[in-house]
């Protein structure tokens, strides 16, 4: 089966996973995506009592890896609670929230985990992200309003002549990227982050209104651990976002030091995602704080 029907596309959120999907995905890694549209945690779960939702990019997803081995599903066999993947390759954080806004309705969650890479933050500054229309979000009159929907569903180029372009075009500076359509930008660069603010604002509004406990938590990509202004960069950003999530009574995670104490970091990626290995670790830190993180009173300052 092809890449592209992996993912279908959809008015709110541009694109999302395709219900009944079971086949290969990104890395050539066996991908299942259940009648609701959520991947597949490759097992069933303990109880059903007390739910999760997992909501994310391609790392909660489980970009490369296999089913039952992405974080949400290792979660999921952890606690014995149902974890709900849905985690969506290529999101940005803007795509994120109103994900889990929907998602939440719908099942019901005890918790809901939000997590986040740097670049998520600049994919809200987008309109188009590789080829793919997607909502974004402006600031008028100090309240956010989304914008770009219902999305376009323009029709797209064949997948073999995508993957050839996006080798190319993936390392081109923004404004060409812009110019042939790659990537369209809505905002200016940096606005991504207040933006960001804005939305975290937005999350800890339903976590007050209703039972239902908010988890932000941020991811690293490998390059990382490999150049040192480059994990300054992604540190400051994803610290700047934790920091207003704790000061808007969320509980947060930075899963950095977990990783940082590994002498080869880069044993739990596969090429550009985490591995099984890593999935685990993730999955591990997040089980083992999860009590303490969930406890928290709405309000009280976050770990």
């Amino acid at each position: 089966m092809t890449e592209h029907a992996l993912f279908i596309h959809n008015d709110l959120l541009g694109h999302v996973p395709n219900p009944g999907f079971c086949g290969p995905g990104y890395g050539n890694s066996f991908h299942t995506i259940e009648a609701d549209g959520l991947r597949s945690n490759g097992e069933t779960p303990v109880t059903v009592d007390s739910s999760m939702l997992a909501v994310g990019d391609s790392f909660t997803y489980g970009d490369e890896v296999r089913d039952e081995e992405t974080w949400p599903a290792q979660l999921q066999k952890l606690t014995g609670r149902r974890v709900f993947n849905g985690g969506v390759t290529g999101y940005g954080f803007d795509q994120t929230i109103l994900r889990a806004e929907q998602l939440a309705a719908t099942h019901k969650p005890s918790v809901i985990i939000v997590s986040f890479i740097a670049d998520d933050i600049r994919r809200t500054e987008a309109s188009r992200m590789w080829w793919r229309d997607k909502p974004w979000f402006a600031i008028e009159r100090g309240e956010l309003v989304l914008k770009g929907v219902p999305v376009p569903n323009r029709k797209r180029l064949p997948i073999h002549i995508r993957r050839r372009l996006d080798q190319i075009l993936v390392d081109w500076p923004p404004a060409l990227q812009h110019l042939v359509g790659y990537h369209k930008a809505a905002h200016h660069l940096g606005f991504g982050l207040e933006l960001a603010q804005r939305l975290i604002e937005r999350l800890a509004k339903m976590q007050d209104g209703g039972d239902v406990r908010l988890v932000v938590m941020a991811q690293y990509p490998p390059h990382t651990w490999v150049y040192k202004q480059f994990e300054e960069e992604q540190r400051q950003i994803t610290g700047t976002l934790l920091d207003c999530a704790t000061k808007c009574g969320l509980a947060t995670l930075d899963t950095f030091r977990r990783l940082a104490i590994e002498p080869k970091p880069l044993d739990f990626y596969a090429a550009t995602h985490m591995n099984a290995r890593g999935n685990q670790a993730i999955a591990s830190l997040l089980a083992a704080r999860l009590p303490e993180l969930t406890e928290q009173s709405t309000g009280a300052p976050a770990a």
